[in-house]
């Protein structure tokens, strides 16, 4: 009888390890759908660039600025919620680590940040604090570029990777609920950091188990197809830099954002200068894109002392008196699955039936969504293919199509133990440009596309090649 008492101990304590472990899932109460729709319904927040850069005249100033630059004398986040609060906003999100890599929190990763600054105040625990008394969601901003701290193209190393993934578990522990994390400066064609580099995976899958419901998104249209949700749960456009949303095109959960005043980090001309029209921010940007499934957020900058200047905060009561739609508009179309792991297949050996001209086979597949393989058209059947090195699990291809209706029949095989399995032979499932195709997991060794039926000459502008977590 003593040994089956110890026996239930240890199954009771096992059950227990094994709900702990599961808590994170278990926290999550909706689906991604529904919190994509209620992303979309908040329709519209602010932008909150305050970070070193205030104090430096430049969005990127010396990586080297000393700590004691950063010296707001009348920091007031509450300020900030009451003028959001003027504008109708529904949320902020606030820059808590910028491309120069100054934190603004109290964090334990680096000396370099706001508590061995003269302010030595925690501004994002003063943010989050004052944006949820004021009603109002709160959000984070985080960039992976760090050139403070040398995480930057060709020198990254594994302890940059723990700093990331030690800076937003502080982000993401301390600071109760986040609704929205936005990361900046990965994989865009400026920044040159990949999701190999810092594995994209990795981090998803931290910010989920620390926060199952907050929603990761990259600003990462610039390289991305605005068909698919390319590592992002939203579909984000920073419209400042030329990424502009389709308003009759996109059925995407997005983002757009931009700045009221000229850029996005407080200057010393901003006072007297004349901001963006409240009145177009309404009707070109505010109302349309809310109709278009996207929530739109405006930068404000706070300036050096730490409160908004008089011309901003007129700007966003005059936004919020003509601006009366809040709320829900328009129910979300419910997207593919966002693609998080790694492009197996990206710069991987490739070949394929006679090509045109110069556009040869590893175009399909050089992680550049502009160029393309173009088949020859003299081939009937044209076929391109990728050699994986060696066989390893896959479960999705994603084709991009050149155009959006060019591909219409085709075949997608599998080499496994040296014979070739079709995982889909048919029509394309949908007439956008990125065609999505998941199937049960299997081994292989390379991937082949053979055009069964096209619109014109075959031109596909990538091949990805993914085995993603189910």
């Amino acid at each position: 009888m003593k040994h089956q008492t110890i026996d239930m101990r240890r199954l009771f304590l096992s059950l227990c390890a094994v709900m702990c472990g599961m808590l994170p899932l278990m926290a999550q109460q909706k689906s991604l759908h529904q919190l994509q729709q209620d992303f979309v319904d908040r329709r519209f927040g602010m932008f909150i660039h305050f970070n070193m850069p205030t104090f430096c005249n430049q969005d990127w100033p010396d990586p080297e600025t000393p700590v004691e630059r950063f010296a707001p004398t009348r920091l007031d986040c509450r300020q900030w919620a009451q003028a959001a609060k003027s504008a109708r906003m529904a949320y902020g999100c606030l820059t808590t680590k910028h491309h120069s890599g100054f934190c603004i929190w109290d964090t334990k990763t680096t000396d370099y940040n706001v508590m061995n600054s003269p302010l030595k105040r925690d501004v994002v625990r003063e943010y989050a604090d004052a944006f949820r008394q004021a009603g109002l969601d709160v959000y984070f901003y985080y960039s992976i570029l760090d050139t403070h701290h040398g995480l930057r193209p060709h020198l990254i190393t594994p302890k940059h990777i723990e700093m990331v993934k030690a800076q937003l578990t502080e982000l993401l522990s301390n600071y109760g609920e986040i609704k929205a994390l936005i990361i900046d400066g990965w994989d865009a064609p400026w920044s040159r950091i990949s999701y190999d580099d810092v594995p994209f995976e990795d981090i998803y899958r931290l910010v989920k188990t620390l926060q199952p419901d907050c929603l990761v998104m990259d600003l990462n249209a610039a390289k991305y197809p605005r068909e698919a949700l390319f590592y992002t749960d939203i579909k984000s456009y920073e419209q400042g830099a030329g990424q502009k949303i389709s308003t009759s095109e996109n059925r995407l959960p997005a983002l757009a954002c931009l700045p009221l005043q000229s850029s996005w980090f407080w200057k010393t001309s901003f006072p007297t200068d004349q901001l963006k029209s409240p009145e177009t921010l309404v009707r070109e940007m505010i109302e349309p894109y809310g109709d278009a499934h996207c929530t739109f957020i405006l930068n404000v900058a706070p300036n050096r002392e730490g409160l908004m200047d008089q011309n901003a905060l007129d700007a966003l009561k005059e936004i919020g008196r003509l601006w009366t739609r809040t709320g829900h508009v328009a129910d979300v179309p419910e997207a593919e699955a966002p693609i998080v792991s790694t492009n197996l297949a990206k710069n991987r050996p490739s070949r394929g039936s006679w090509s045109d001209d110069y556009a040869i086979y590893d175009f399909a597949n050089d992680d550049d969504f502009n160029s393309c393989w173009n088949a020859n058209r003299e081939v009937e059947t044209p076929w391109w293919s990728v050699q994986l090195g060696h066989e390893m699990p896959l479960n999705m291809v994603v084709i991009t199509d050149r155009n959006a209706d060019r591909l219409q029949r085709y075949r997608i095989e599998v080499e496994h133990g040296g014979r070739w399995v079709a995982v889909f032979e048919g029509a394309a499932p949908t007439s956008e440009r990125v065609k999505i195709h998941r199937f049960p997991t299997t081994f292989g060794s390379q991937v082949r596309l053979t055009v069964l039926e096209c619109k014109g000459t075959a031109s596909i502008a990538e091949v990805g090649v993914y085995c993603e977590p189910r």
